[in-house]
């Protein structure tokens, strides 16, 4: 039988008959008998997790292994006639609410990880036999038996009474995505993100092992653990989950780095944006936008709620917003419309939006946003994440926490204006840009013209700023300006009403071409 991976034997949960066992000692790794381990055994908790990250960080940096050949040579669609067997489900036809499912190792996912199940304190690996994929040869099957890893795995949850559905999947890297009752899968989260789009390269730290406590009968939620890895960090992270409208993640994690590290990105949001109303495609297309987000949301330390349109521009665009202590930060997808997409089969319309709370003083940062072009809606190419100023350093842990939902739209205040589309366009007959930006709910009682939208341009010049309302109990604001030869400049219109913000603050990179 193949040994437990180093996290393992520093977690003391053991697998059944184990044959050896590994411990980390002095930063050198040790073969251990399992009775050492045995003696060495105690109930599962999160500081176990905590005691395996920090040791990890101790050592070299170990890759997970990947799984043999039969299974990287796997094409796409043999992969996905891989599926795990409904009757396997850990905890499938019992009281829980909650049942786990698992993905086969293959084709791009070519390690695999280990995954226990946390029951009356105690951790045991989950129970994989010949019969646990279908759709597999027999070849195939013994495979995954012998090396008892999975790609990840996906939670199901019983929305009614008829059928579990599956809401949360953990697969690939430190990836994992959810989705709210009545939505469809779009954005991805990260546990943790390490030099986004530097020149030296990004590096992907990696879920190495996971821990997953039964519910109880009655409970509607979940606890996940999980142990990250990467050649410059390690962390131990608790995910408490809600499934719901919206569903609810409670995220707490401790980092230990190996090296210091300057950039790294802490609830890190992964989005596809392709084109909209701000940008027309490349091609021709029969849909009006195509995209799982639209737009970057932020309440900064000052309680400015702020909104930045999502673009697919011709080259690679990084923008940071300075803050001190966010109040929250997320990818919305704002139209909800079957309308707004004409897309039948992709449901764009049903993706969800992702909203980061933190728990805590985040202290000095930045909310970044990271724009990479992209000719195909097939392509990730939008990055959200805060970026601590502080950069972690060996032997001092690095603690944080946020609340995050998957939410249809983020909450705004009564009397607080959303922005509900933003359009770009060149003004009849004249050759200036023209931006368009529609407000919704806007104060009830104030006059549009007694509002003043503040507009700044960091180069160029106004031409005009017209407001007038609009249908959607708002105000519609068309911004006409000269760039004077340059090519780019970031726009800012904040309205206000007797010196109080009464609508979001609209953001903007402009860029020639």
């Amino acid at each position: 039988m193949q040994s437990r991976p180093v996290a393992a034997a520093l977690s003391t949960h053991l697998p059944r008959q184990p044959s050896v066992t590994v411990a980390i000692l002095a930063g050198v790794l040790v073969w251990l008998s399992p009775s050492w381990a045995q003696a060495q055994d105690q109930r599962f908790s999160h500081n176990v997790v905590v005691d395996a990250a920090r040791a990890l960080a101790g050592t070299r940096y170990q890759p997970l292994e990947e799984v043999p050949d039969e299974l990287l040579s796997l094409n796409y669609d043999q992969y996905r006639s891989i599926r795990y067997r409904k009757g396997a489900a850990v905890w499938g036809g019992t009281p829980t609410q909650f049942s786990i499912e698992f993905f086969a190792p293959g084709n791009l996912y070519d390690t695999g990880v280990d995954i226990s199940i946390v029951e009356n304190g105690q951790a045991l690996p989950i129970p994989l036999d010949e019969d646990a994929f279908e759709g597999v040869s027999e070849e195939i099957g013994e495979i995954l038996t012998s090396i008892a890893k999975v790609a990840g795995f996906r939670l199901h949850y019983s929305f009614n009474e008829d059928y579990q559905d599956e809401f949360v999947v953990f697969q690939g890297a430190s990836y994992f995505r959810a989705v709210s009752e009545g939505q469809s899968y779009g954005l991805s989260a990260r546990g943790l993100a390490i030099d986004v789009a530097e020149p030296s390269g990004e590096e992907f730290p990696v879920f190495r092992e996971f821990w997953i406590e039964r519910p109880s009968s009655r409970a509607d939620s979940i606890v996940v653990h999980a142990l990250l890895d990467s050649p410059r960090a390690t962390g131990a992270y608790r995910f408490g989950i809600y499934p719901g409208a919206p569903t609810r993640m409670d995220v707490e994690a401790t980092l230990f780095a190996r090296s210091e590290l300057d950039h790294i990105g802490i609830g890190t949001l992964t989005s596809m944006y392709a084109f909209g109303t701000m940008d027309a495609p490349d091609v021709p297309d029969y849909r009006n936008a195509v995209h799982d987000s639209n737009g970057l949301a932020i309440i900064n330390g000052q309680g400015e709620y702020i909104w930045r349109p999502l673009h697919n521009p011709r080259s690679l665009q990084i923008s940071a917003f300075m803050d001190y202590n966010p109040q929250g930060f997320g990818l919305m997808q704002r139209h909800r419309e079957f309308s707004d997409y004409q897309d039948l089969e992709a449901g764009y319309h049903r993706r969800p939006s992702a909203w980061i709370r933190p728990v805590g003083n985040w202290g000095e940062g930045h909310v970044v946003l990271v724009e990479i072009p992209t000719p195909s809606e097939f392509n990730d190419n939008i990055v959200a994440y805060w970026k601590p100023a502080t950069p972690l350093v060996p032997g001092e842990p690095f603690r944080f926490a946020y609340h995050m939902s998957w939410p249809d739209q983020r909450p705004i205040p009564e009397g607080m204006g959303r922005v509900v589309r933003s359009a770009y366009g060149i003004k009849l007959a004249e050759p200036y840009p023209q931006m368009v930006i529609d407000y919704s709910n806007m104060p009830a009682g104030i006059n549009i013209a007694d509002i003043d939208f503040d507009v700044s341009l960091s180069d160029g010049r106004v031409i005009e700023t017209l407001a007038h309302p609009n249908h959607l109990n708002g105000a519609r604001v068309v911004l006409t300006f000269d760039p004077q030869g340059s090519q780019l400049s970031e726009i800012s219109i904040r309205p206000t009403y007797q010196g109080e913000a009464v609508g979001e603050t609209w953001l903007y990179r402009w860029t020639n071409g």
